[in-house]
C-alpha cells in the first residue's frame, strides 16, 4: 500500500453551526483539557498539555458552537531522523520533518457532523504549510471511529503496538505521507529506484 496521499481537501471554517478557530492564548487552555479528559483512556498532567500547545500554538484548533466547545485537536511537528536509508536518501540525513497528531476530542452529542475529520483537515493543512513530510499518531486497535475516520483521510496501519497504553491495550501506529514539493517528486522516485530493495533484505525500521 502506497504511503502517498494528495493534499486533503480545505476544511470549513463554518459548518452544520460550528466555527473551526486556531488556539488563541491560556483562556483556551481548560476548554481544551476539559473537552480531552471526557474521552481519554489515561490521564494527562496540564505539563503535558502545555508542552504541546505552548510550544506548537499553530497546531491546535478548537471546535466552537457559540460559546461551547465542542471538538479540538493538538498536535506538533518536529524533525525525525529516520534510520531507513531509502528515507535518509530522499530527505537529507538531518532528518524528514514529522507531524504527530497527539489529542482529538469531539463532544459526544456533537459526533456525527464530521467534526473530528474537520479539525484533523485543518491540522494537516497547517502541517504541510509548515514543511511536514508525513504525519504519524497511534490509535487503540478497538476504536473502530477513530481508525475509519484517519483511514478515510488516506492514512494506513503501519504496526502494531503491543500494550502501548498504560491499560494494556494495544495501538496502531498510522501514517500519512504528503505529496513532495513541486520539483522533488522525480528526486524521490530516482532515490527509490536506485535503492530498491532486493527480495528478504532490510534497510531498518523507521
Amino acid at each position: 500500500v502506497s504511503l502517498l496521499a494528495p493534499l486533503p481537501p480545505e476544511s470549513p471554517r463554518r459548518d452544520f453551526g460550528v466555527e473551526y478557530l486556531p488556539y488563541t492564548d491560556e483562556k483556551d487552555m481548560g476548554s481544551i483539557k476539559s473537552m480531552i479528559e471526557k474521552d481519554l483512556s489515561e490521564p494527562y498532567s496540564i505539563f503535558t498539555y502545555r508542552y504541546f500547545i505552548n510550544s506548537w500554538p499553530d497546531l491546535c484548533f478548537l471546535a466552537w458552537v457559540g460559546e461551547e466547545c465542542v471538538g479540538t485537536v493538538v498536535c506538533k511537528l518536529d524533525v525525525h531522523r529516520s534510520r531507513n536509508e531509502i528515507d535518509c536518501q530522499i530527505y537529507g540525513y538531518g532528518g524528514l520533518k514529522r507531524g504527530y497528531i497527539a489529542m482529538l476530542a469531539v463532544e459526544k452529542s456533537h459526533r456525527g457532523k464530521r467534526i473530528g475529520s474537520s479539525l484533523v483537515k485543518l491540522s494537516l493543512d497547517a502541517m504541510q504549510r509548515m514543511g511536514a513530510h508525513e504525519c504519524v499518531l497511534e490509535a487503540e486497535v478497538s476504536n473502530k471511529a477513530a481508525l475509519g475516520l484517519y483511514e478515510s483521510l488516506g492514512f494506513v496501519r503501519q504496526k502494531r503496538l503491543h500494550k502501548y497504553y498504560l491499560s494494556g491495550v494495544d495501538a496502531f501506529r498510522l501514517k500519512l505521507r504528503f505529496p513532495m514539493p513541486v520539483g522533488e517528486e522525480q528526486g524521490q522516485q530516482d532515490h527509490q529506484e536506485q535503492y530498491q530493495l532486493s527480495p528478504g533484505e532490510d534497510t531498518g525500521k523507521d
